[in-house]
C-alpha cells in the first residue's frame, strides 16, 4: 500500500470499485486460509452452531466458507450488489443481505461478528460509528474480530488493479471506543507475519450485569 495526497477522495468511491471490479477481485482472492489461525481462535471462544455475521461478506469465500463448514450459523452482508448474489449462488442455504455495514440494521444479534479485510475501507469517524453498531448487535460475551491496521493513518491498497482507500485507528483509540461500548481488547497484533502481515484485532462483549 502507498501513501496518496488525496487519499481521502478515495474513501466515497470504495462501493462503486467493487461494483465494477469485485468479480475480479474474488477471483485472485487467496483461498489458503492463511487467516486460519485467527478464524481458530475466534471459533475456540464461540458455543457451537453459533450465530455468526460476516460483515462485508464479499462472494463468501473463503471467511464465510470456512464458518458455513464448521457447521455455523452465517449471516453475510456486503454493499456491492455482485458480491452478495455471488455469495447466494454459492451458499443458498446461508443468509446474504445486501446493506453498508455503516447503517447495520439487523433485527437479530449474534454470537460473533467478523470483518475481515472490509471494515478498513471506512473512515476514522465512521469506524467509530460502526463499532457501536457492531457492539449492538452482539450478544453478551459475543465475539468481534477485525483486521486493522498496525496505527493510526490511513492509506491506499487496490481491488481489481483499482485504488481503494484503508484507514485506521490507533490501538489506543480502539481500545478507547470498545470500552466505552462495554467491549474489552482480548488480543490486538500488528503485521502478523503468521498472517500474510493481516494487522488483527480480537474483543469481546462482556457479560450483562
Amino acid at each position: 500500500m502507498e501513501k496518496n495526497a488525496n487519499i481521502r477522495a478515495l474513501a466515497a468511491k470504495t462501493r462503486s470499485v467493487y461494483e465494477q471490479h469485485g468479480l475480479q477481485y474474488d477471483a485472485e482472492r487467496s483461498r489458503l486460509l492463511f487467516e486460519k489461525k485467527w478464524l481458530r481462535r475466534f471459533e475456540n471462544l464461540l458455543p457451537a452452531s453459533a450465530a455468526i455475521l460476516d460483515a462485508g461478506c464479499g462472494g463468501g469465500e473463503p471467511i464465510g466458507r470456512y464458518f458455513i463448514e464448521q457447521g455455523y450459523a452465517v449471516t453475510g452482508i456486503d454493499f456491492a450488489a455482485p458480491m452478495v448474489e455471488l455469495a447466494k449462488a454459492r451458499f443458498p442455504d446461508s443468509t446474504w443481505y445486501r446493506m453498508d455495514m455503516r447503517v447495520l440494521d439487523l433485527q437479530e444479534s449474534f454470537q460473533g461478528i467478523i470483518s475481515w479485510h472490509s471494515f478498513f475501507h471506512l473512515t476514522p469517524t465512521e469506524q467509530r460509528a460502526t463499532l457501536a453498531r457492531f457492539a449492538q448487535h452482539l450478544q453478551p460475551k459475543g465475539l468481534l474480530l477485525l483486521t486493522v491496521g498496525p496505527d493510526a493513518g490511513e492509506v491506499t491498497g487496490h481491488v481489481g488493479g483499482q485504488p481503494v482507500y484503508h484507514s485506521s485507528l490507533s490501538p489506543a483509540a480502539y481500545q478507547e471506543v470498545l470500552h466505552s461500548l462495554g467491549m474489552t481488547v482480548l488480543d490486538f497484533v500488528p503485521e502478523d507475519p503468521e498472517c500474510d502481515f493481516a494487522s488483527v484485532l480480537l474483543s469481546r462483549k462482556m457479560a450483562s450485569l
